[in-house]
């Protein structure tokens, strides 16, 4: 029901923009989508713990993170495909072209891709009604529960730490990819609806290709060694990103998105396995700390007006220290399963 409120609470944004493009729907339209996306993440982490097992949570999370990744890498470049196919000259008509000059103002062909959404959503909506999902009992813990409950959350040093890792998190992603483009333009000349755009989705897609290899390293090693690595090598590309040159960054920029690829799910994963009641409203405390993307940005743009980008984009590095600590003092209660636990599970219980 939550899945379905959610699609349906993105769909409504995303079919208001596209019936009235104004600026002020558009402000109601993104709300509203950020909001259906968080209801999503919200009910869906939980339910991917308890579906997948426990020990498999991190790997599941991570495996999900390859699909967000490829999309956030496809999206532009469909983007690009309707614009480019609905601004043809006269006399040269497709399919694309033919439906959507019928719906969509002139001027702002882009507004194609809201009706994407919608229809997306829709169709999302409908495939959840009619699947048939396994019966699942759910325990006291996996539900969110009252004011109480959350305050009993709160008291707890744990979870505020990890609600501080996945504000950091997110703030480090959201910092990355949003600022690249304009350093980019700002130190090194390149256009920012081209070259800029373009590095923007190899951020993304190089995530995707993080992803990948995250789902083997989670295999073979523990997750908090494996989101060690995975800072070390993020303040490794930052560094060549910030202070290298426009060559480099162009490269150094999408491995920053590479490194960054497992550690959402890895954080994720820790806090859920780092407590043994009310994952539910835990999982809502998480999400609630995204805002960390908002802020972050924020405080980038304020320090740069003042000390310029490469020296404010320097504080990504803080919130890059403070993640690589989570994989010194984490202390989950059911630790990822990699393929060694994995054989010394089969060997207890063939001794049994």
């Amino acid at each position: 029901k939550i899945m379905m409120a959610a699609f349906l609470t993105a769909f409504v944004g995303a079919f208001l923009f596209s019936i009235f493009p104004h600026y002020l729907m558009f402000l109601v339209s993104l709300f509203l989508m950020g909001c259906g996306m968080a209801m999503l993440q919200v009910a869906i982490n939980p339910l991917l713990r308890v579906a997948g097992g426990e020990e498999n949570f991190a790997f599941n999370s991570v495996l999900a993170q390859l699909v967000f990744g490829g999309a956030s890498f496809i999206a532009p470049m469909f983007l690009t495909y309707l614009v480019t196919s609905i601004v043809v000259p006269a006399g040269q008509d497709n399919i694309i072209k033919n439906v959507f000059t019928k719906i969509i103002p002139e001027n702002i062909p882009w507004i194609s891709l809201y009706w994407v959404f919608a229809i997306i959503c829709l169709v999302m909506i409908l495939l959840i009604a009619f699947s048939v999902f396994p019966q699942v009992e759910r325990k006291e813990d996996e539900k969110a529960g009252t004011w109480a409950v959350h305050k009993t959350l709160f008291r707890q040093k744990t979870v505020i730490l990890f609600f501080i890792g996945i504000f950091a998190y997110v703030g480090t992603e959201q910092g990355v990819s949003y600022w690249l483009s304009k350093f980019l333009n700002s130190y090194h000349g390149y256009d920012t609806l081209t070259v800029g755009a373009s590095i923007v989705g190899w951020f993304w897609g190089m995530m995707s290709i993080g992803c990948l290899i995250g789902l083997l390293l989670l295999k073979l090693f523990d997750s908090r060694r494996v989101l060690v690595g995975a800072v070390i090598l993020a303040v490794t590309f930052l560094s060549l990103a910030l202070f290298g040159s426009g060559k480099t960054a162009l490269i150094a920029f999408p491995m920053v998105g590479f490194s960054l690829s497992v550690m959402w799910s890895i954080v994720f994963s820790l806090a859920l396995n780092s407590v043994e009641s009310h994952h539910g409203s835990f999982a809502g405390i998480l999400c609630t700390a995204i805002i960390g993307g908002a802020l972050m940005q924020i405080f980038i743009g304020w320090l740069g007006d003042m000390f310029g980008l490469r020296v404010s984009m320097c504080l990504i590095y803080l919130t890059l220290g403070y993640i690589f600590s989570i994989g010194l003092w984490a202390k989950p209660i059911i630790n990822n399963e990699t393929i060694s636990i994995k054989k010394k599970k089969s060997i207890s219980a063939e001794l049994s």
